[in-house]
């Protein structure tokens, strides 16, 4: 027993579970790598503020690492690095490795959509002579946060004719954004009655985008016909064209350092790039690893991960189902052998609003990554649960590789609850829990995370492609 502590005081070093503050806990170099690694991932979150962006984004970054395209029939070597991209909206990066695939793969699973505003498919009027679009927004957000900030727009443009048209405007400094204007205090009495979840309605999230009319002073929509014939000229496109387009709004400002000692990081899209960032990078930093490695980076995950390029499509199976064949395996083997870690985000503790959480069972920033055993909804509706036997194995990877975790839950019982992938890869006979990054006010258009986090959960990612459990 130390000559400074008392028996209690060491019994409790000993048998109590306590989290610490990781800049308490790591080295001052590992702390300036934390710092470095996150650099990379501001850059990436200015350049894939969409699926389709994020996509093409990683198949840049994996291709100069030496992936290549997955040919279904082909048996791999060991340490080939191979990606697939699904209809420009979702991509697998794999690492094959030492071990037969009938020995199971170590899978990571993370979405690169967020809450934002689609462009409805007829999105074009003119009001007041003002010309606007009008939008249906996607995701679980709090309306009134879209309102009276800068918005640039992206998306793609498929012509009748089968051109395409890829669009981003807003996110260069000499380009133009856009708002969704509010009420000013003086006249809003009546808006401010309304209950907050009212305050701006769905069909008032319209998008002001010009006021200037065409010179021409004969006919009506003068605004609107000036905007269509701008955008005639630049890209070719008529007003039947947004049909088949899919255009979104998203904040146009770019991530940044908060706070004085520059320790968090904030920025729109954290849900969940912040976990897509590490897991890509793991695969891009894993070398051989003994289970083949697989990192899937997946669509529409805030709409119910419905869709065929959302998990609760078929196409990761049919990647895995590939993947066996080509090594005579059987898929249900496969998958019945796989672990996975859903990465994703859980909600972190904000002082602001101590209510909704539950201070022994909640995640805190600047404590690690968080393992979330289950989500749900209130009764554990809508969720997979880890069970004891995978929870161990991966508190002891975890432990073992020197990666501070935290455990989490989202908010107390019946507070609310929210759900991820995990539910869909579990369906498929794998076990699976969620391991992210916790966020301050998640799916606002500007999130909150600490660094440190950000880098432990690439630790965490890179110890699972690693580990021989």
């Amino acid at each position: 027993m130390s000559e400074n502590k008392s028996q209690a005081e060491v019994l409790k070093e000993q048998l109590y579970l306590d989290y610490k503050h990781l800049a308490k806990k790591m080295e001052d170099d590992e702390i300036k790598l934390a710092d470095q690694f996150c650099e990379g991932y501001k850059k990436f979150l200015d350049n894939a503020k969409t699926e389709r962006e994020a996509v093409r984004t990683v198949v840049k970054m994996a291709t100069e690492k030496g992936f290549i395209p997955f040919e279904p029939k082909t048996n791999y070597q060991p340490g080939t690095k191979v990606f697939y991209v699904n209809r420009e909206k979702a991509v697998i990066l794999a690492v094959i490795g030492k071990l037969p695939v009938s020995e199971g793969v170590h899978m990571c699973a993370a979405h690169i959509d967020s809450p934002r505003l689609d462009l409805k498919p007829n999105p074009l009027y003119e009001d007041a002579e003002f010309a606007m679009f009008k939008t249906h927004y996607y995701g679980g957000i709090k309306k009134y946060q879209w309102t009276a900030i800068p918005l640039s727009l992206h998306g793609r443009i498929v012509k009748k004719d089968g051109g395409i048209v890829d669009v981003s405007i807003g996110e260069d400094d000499n380009d133009p954004v856009f708002c969704v204007t509010d009420l000013l205090p003086h006249l809003a009495a009546e808006q401010m009655k309304r209950p907050l979840a009212e305050a701006i309605k769905g069909e008032e999230l319209n998008i002001l985008i010009g006021s200037r009319p065409f010179k021409d002073d004969k006919g009506s929509e003068l605004v609107k016909l000036n905007i269509l014939k701008m955008l005639n000229d630049k890209y070719g496109i008529i007003e039947a064209d947004f049909l088949s387009a899919e255009l979104e709004l998203v904040p146009a400002f770019k991530a940044r350092d908060l706070g004085f000692d520059r320790s968090l990081i904030g920025a729109y899209g954290h849900d969940d790039r912040v976990c897509a960032y590490p897991a890509m990078m793991a695969a891009l930093d894993c070398g051989v690893p003994d289970y083949t490695a697989v990192t899937v980076l997946t669509d529409k995950e805030e709409i119910g991960s419905d869709g065929n390029t959302g998990l609760n499509s078929a196409y990761l199976k049919y990647f895995i189902s590939d993947l066996a064949d080509a090594q005579s395996a059987r898929l249900y083997e496969v998958l019945t052998k796989s672990e996975c870690l859903s990465a994703d985000v859980n909600a972190g503790f904000d002082p602001n609003y101590p209510d909704v959480s539950e201070r022994r069972n909640c995640a805190y920033l600047n404590k690690g990554v968080v393992v979330t055993k289950y989500t749900g909804a209130r009764g554990k509706s809508g969720t997979s649960d880890a069970s004891a036997e995978y929870m161990g194995r991966v508190r002891r990877m975890f432990d073992d590789a020197g990666v501070d975790w935290q455990i989490g839950e989202l908010g107390k019982v019946d507070a609310g609850g929210g759900g991820t992938v995990a539910m869909y890869i579990a369906n498929m006979n794998v076990d699976v829990v969620d391991v992210g990054v916790p966020v301050l006010s998640m799916h606002a258009p500007f999130e909150v995370v600490a660094k440190l986090d950000v880098y432990m959960a690439y630790k965490a990612f890179m110890a699972f492609f690693k580990s021989d459990n």
